[in-house]
């Protein structure tokens, strides 16, 4: 049987992400950035191997189990999202001088009365939030399109202006309703080349009146009718109080201007009889849309009516984090960002600012110097792993290990820990022993010469992981991650 799930269903689903993020009981997550190493072809214990793509293409992560376990695998580390790095978002669409711009109307992809044929926007979409109907300014004012004078080809060619709370008719023949402006915060946070916060303003909202019409489109302009203007011409529906002017030249509607908007409706209609009888003596054949607003009128709720379904994060990475323990390394690149849902820490759930992914080790009667992203083994336990970071100045060894082959998996095919005092050597030949004490050394809680990480591997929930080119990180950078959450 025909049925769909609305656009609002959406807009409900991107509100409850969005809301949980400050609820007094409400979920944690983190952005996380890992994959230190290119991607590559990597081997597998048995033999065989995986494509993961290269550093020019990387490959879309596949949606499934594994991608929890991968996602953790080279993870580097994790910064929490305050409910402050969160906004909702739509589609920006810069105002262009010449652009024949879609229009609002409430009846997009229904069958046209009296054909099979579907309501379409200028544009040839078929859906309101496909259409182009809303604009960004050079002010960073917003403004929804609700007539562009008919489709015409020279579009619309006066940039609208202003705050006002009434419709703005501009000499172009474009008639805008403003909707909000974005502040300070939202251009520097959630303003980019693709998308834009989208926000209600109250004062919008406030005067927004439910079932207000303001334009009447003319499907068809008839013929035969008296010439003049007609008006006190009544709009019929479930509405109250809606009234407009009919103008009749060479016999044909040519114009419509609503004089009282009215309010209430949900429908509306006005017909060619009722034309004729404000004056248009002989008119047929005449065809007005009512165009209705959305619930509670223009403006009163900006998500809904641009269709915010997605939602934006923001977070900056600022150097190694020095503020938060700098636990986030800037001696590696990384390749992957992910985000999580309620990881842990220790056992308990996660809620520092910020989460070292990587295992560590010290070490001691160190000889030369071991390289970013080169393997190393140790006597013994044959573990294997890769190296993300070696700080020759606190004799620190990060690294990572993951299921394949010269990246963590051993002779016999197992992932076994480094362990105990048992040489560690790096493949470029530096060498060292882990120590046998405990302590904290530059943030870094040390046991038995081991560090485990902050965060525990394989908890929460990965709900989103992008692969990209890889990002060189120094100590006087600060990466802005933006993720894009569709709905």
């Amino acid at each position: 049987m025909p049925a769909i799930i609305t656009n609002k269903f959406r807009i409900h689903n991107s509100e409850q992400f969005k809301e949980s993020f400050s609820e007094a009981a409400g979920n944690i997550y983190y952005l996380g950035i890992g994959r230190p190493s290119p991607f590559n072809t990597a081997t597998r214990a048995d033999g065989r191997t995986d494509n993961l793509g290269t550093d020019i293409i990387p490959i879309t992560p596949a949606d499934n189990n594994n991608i929890e376990s991968i996602a953790f695998d080279d993870l580097l580390a994790a910064k929490r999202i305050s409910s402050s790095d969160i906004a909702f978002v739509a589609p920006r669409r810069n105002w262009i001088s010449g652009t024949v711009y879609d229009i609002y109307r409430h009846d997009y992809g229904e069958r046209i009365t009296g054909t099979s044929t579907q309501q379409s926007a200028n544009s040839g979409v078929f859906n309101l939030y496909d259409a182009n109907f809303y604009v960004l300014n050079s002010q960073r004012n917003v403004y929804k399109c609700l007539d562009n004078n008919n489709n015409n080809s020279a579009g619309s060619t006066v940039e609208p202006t202003g705050t006002d709370t009434i419709v703005l008719s501009t000499a172009d023949g474009y008639k805008w309703k403003y909707m909000y402006t974005l502040s300070a915060s939202e251009q520097s946070n959630f303003l980019s080349t693709d998308f834009m916060a989208v926000s209600t303003n109250s004062s919008i909202s406030s005067n927004a009146v439910d079932g207000a019409i303001d334009i009447v489109k003319i499907k068809t302009a008839g013929s035969g009718g008296a010439d003049g203007t007609h008006a006190n011409i009544p709009i019929r529906g479930d509405g109250t109080g809606g009234v407009v002017s009919v103008t009749v030249a060479s016999g044909a509607v040519t114009a419509v201007n609503v004089t009282t908007p009215g309010s209430g409706y949900t429908f509306g209609t006005i017909s060619n009889a009722q034309i004729v009888s404000a004056g248009a003596t002989n008119l047929v054949g005449a065809e007005l849309d009512v165009i209705i607003p959305p619930k509670g009128g223009h403006g009163f709720n900006a998500l809904q009516e641009l269709g915010a379904f997605f939602v934006m994060t923001n977070v900056s990475l600022e150097g190694t984090e020095s503020a938060n323990s700098g636990d986030v390394t800037v001696a590696n690149d990384f390749r992957r960002v992910c985000l999580i849902r309620d990881p842990k820490s220790g056992g308990s759930a996660a809620s520092a600012n910020t989460l070292r992914a990587t295992r560590a080790v010290q070490l001691t009667g160190v000889s030369g110097s071991f390289s970013v992203d080169e393997k190393i083994t140790q006597s013994s336990t044959g573990a294997v792993g890769i190296v993300v970071e070696w700080d020759s100045t606190n004799s620190l060894l990060y690294y990572v290990q993951t299921k394949y082959n010269d990246e963590g998996i051993d002779a016999n095919g197992n992932q076994t820990q480094f362990s105990g005092t048992n040489v560690i050597t790096g493949a470029g030949g530096a060498s060292g022993t882990p120590v046998t004490s405990s302590g904290t050394v530059n943030n870094v809680i040390i046991n038995s010469g081991y560090s485990v990480p902050e965060i525990d591997h394989d908890s929460g929930d990965v709900l989103y992981v992008e692969n990209r080119a890889p990002i060189t990180r120094a100590a006087d950078q600060t990466e802005n991650i933006k993720l894009i959450i569709e709905f």
